[in-house]
């Protein structure tokens, strides 16, 4: 601006058409000048305000990733599942005492153990045995697949018991149970009479009792959940006839009759040595009666001679003298 009032005080005294000459000149130079000028004034403050901008943007940038960075560090803590699993497999097996200790040896590598463990055979005298396994959760479906495997399962039972949320409600009581405990305390610690000091101490023997109750409970849900148990049943596997035993020959048949008569003798046998007993007696009671009773039973009468008559009476033996026996 200095330079188009320089230009017009310069150039008073001249022609007009130099003058006018001068004058578009010095305007047109004037323009530039002032079109440079405010071009540059321009781009330096637009070059301050990207500036400013950018250190704005950087300082909200650092803010916003300060702030990320720390959601990062402490995101909010999911809530994780708790869940009790249990099943129950019957395996028919070849060897029971092998496959029990694979069975162990699968759950040991897992992390697990062994809990209480029943041996005994059935009627047949085929060995069984009942087991119950405690194996981590995260191994669980790995194990079970294992033990399915180990010969031909007969039976399968699996149980999932969702207990998050009373896990979740049994940390809640445990939290506000120790803080419970925790103002009782403090009571006491200000108590300055007997009276208040008794009642505070059978208030906290009262809340301390609730609290152990609420971390018994936790306990076993913290067991439960991350220990599933498995009881497993294992059985011998029945002898199968071979092709010779479904078709017997003149041996098995032989073998057969001698092992029915063989049977036989041995049934009647019983039954003699049942019967024995009474036979003797009867025999000694016809003995007896023999010898004893028959001699006293009266006689029966002596038949009539043959060539009697109807009407005849019998005659009676002679009578023996003396006399008679020396003539």
């Amino acid at each position: 601006m200095q330079t188009r009032g320089s230009g017009t005080t310069r150039h008073r005294s001249a022609r007009p058409v130099q003058i006018l000459s001068a004058l578009l000149l010095a305007a047109a130079l004037a323009l530039t000048g002032c079109t440079g000028a405010d071009d540059a004034g321009s781009s330096d403050s637009a070059a301050g305000a990207k500036q400013d901008s950018k250190g704005g943007a950087g300082a909200a940038e650092s803010r916003t990733d300060g702030g990320s960075a720390d959601q990062a560090a402490a995101p909010p803590k999911p809530i994780t599942a708790h869940i009790i699993h249990t099943a129950s497999l019957t395996v028919q097996v070849k060897d029971v005492p092998k496959a029990l200790g694979e069975a162990r040896t699968v759950v040991e590598n897992a992390g697990g153990m062994v809990g209480d463990e029943t041996t005994d055979r059935d009627s047949k005298g085929r060995e069984r045995s009942r087991v119950v396994l405690r194996v981590p959760a995260d191994r669980y479906a790995e194990v079970l697949a294992d033990l399915e495997g180990s010969g031909k399962l007969l039976e399968r039972t699996a149980k999932a018991q969702d207990v998050t949320e009373q896990v979740v409600d049994v940390e809640s009581r445990v939290k506000s149970q120790r803080a419970s405990v925790a103002r009782i305390r403090e009571l006491m610690d200000q108590a300055t009479k007997l009276s208040d000091v008794v009642t505070l101490e059978g208030e906290l023997s009262t809340r301390q009792a609730d609290l152990e109750s609420l971390l018994a409970q936790q306990a076993s849900l913290k067991d439960r959940t991350s220990l599933a148990t498995i009881t497993l049943s294992l059985s011998e596997t029945p002898v199968k006839k071979t092709a010779e035993d479904e078709d017997p020959g003149f041996v098995d048949a032989l073998a057969g009759g001698w092992d029915a008569f063989v049977t036989m003798f041995r049934w009647i046998a019983l039954a003699l040595g049942a019967v024995l007993p009474f036979l003797v007696g009867a025999t000694l009671l016809l003995l007896l009666w023999m010898r004893f009773l028959r001699g006293r039973t009266p006689s029966r009468p002596v038949a009539a001679t043959p060539g009697a008559g109807p009407g005849s009476l019998p005659v009676a033996p002679p009578v023996r003298r003396e006399g008679d026996d020396e003539d």
